[in-house]
């Protein structure tokens, strides 16, 4: 018997639930329950993700972990352990996209792991972000120009804090700083804070410890109501000052040449 099967049923058993209960719960048919828990099938990753969410446990420890009396979770803070979180779909089973406004920033730290407030978010669904979980969220201030406050950013679920790459941006809820939208200067290194830094030098970088982050997304677009300026017309001086620089271009590649 696989480790998902037996975990399902002890989990469901823990929760006190026959399979045609625990298969209303989730939204499946008994004959699956009996399918899972008897190695006769393995649930596909969607739905892996939904129950996990259902019993309350990672997706790592869901699907790679003995899970009975003596099992405990990882620590929190463990920037290799996979985190599970709460998601909606539409009528077409869709994994919609939540938006969380900076006046729902607050309230989102406490119930980003609720089931029922994250169903209270407005949401919508793009479909050019198929693969993978997202989530919009709103950003407030001047601290990552040229984007503008009130811009949306969409960022995709980061599961593996591992998978952190520097120099890249990311939304990073945390327990002290709230929901911000930073540049990541340098990944965890032994555990130790991660490096936040502002697109606008006039903000001063900062450190933020693995235990204080809950959720950490991989910045991947963004909506702004502020559109592009045009760009201005050429005047003499700076057409002067182009031409200029071609010719120094020229001239440089013309002595390599010759050497």
């Amino acid at each position: 018997m696989s480790l998902i099967s037996q975990n399902i049923k002890f989990l469901r058993k823990k929760k006190g639930l026959t399979q045609q209960a625990f298969a209303d719960a989730v939204n499946i048919k008994r004959s699956l329950v009996g399918a899972y828990e008897e190695d006769r099938a393995d649930p596909k990753y969607d739905l892996l993700k939904k129950l996990a969410i259902f019993f309350d446990v990672t997706l790592d420890d869901f699907i790679n972990e003995t899970i009975d009396e003596n099992w405990k979770p990882k620590p929190k803070g463990d920037p290799n352990n996979l985190r599970i979180l709460s998601i909606t779909v539409d009528k077409e089973d869709n994994e919609n996209i939540e938006m969380v406004p900076v006046k729902a920033s607050a309230g989102y730290l406490n119930g980003y792991a609720d089931p029922q407030y994250v169903a209270t978010l407005p949401k919508f669904y793009l479909p050019m972000f198929k693969q993978g979980t997202y989530r919009a969220f709103e950003i407030n201030g001047d601290s990552m120009l040229p984007l503008q406050s009130g811009s949306i950013i969409i960022g995709e679920y980061l599961e593996r804090w591992a998978d952190i790459k520097a120099g890249d941006t990311y939304v990073v809820v945390s327990k002290s700083e709230g929901v911000v939208y930073k540049r990541i200067a340098s990944r965890f290194k032994d555990n130790k804070s991660l490096k936040l830094v502002s697109d606008n030098p006039v903000y001063d970088p900062y450190e933020v410890a693995p235990e204080d982050i809950v959720e950490i997304w991989k910045a991947k677009g963004y909506f702004s109501t502020h559109l592009p300026e045009p760009t201005p017309e050429p005047t003499m001086e700076s057409l002067t000052g182009m031409v200029a620089q071609m010719q120094r271009s020229i001239s440089k590649l013309e002595k390599n040449s010759n050497n």
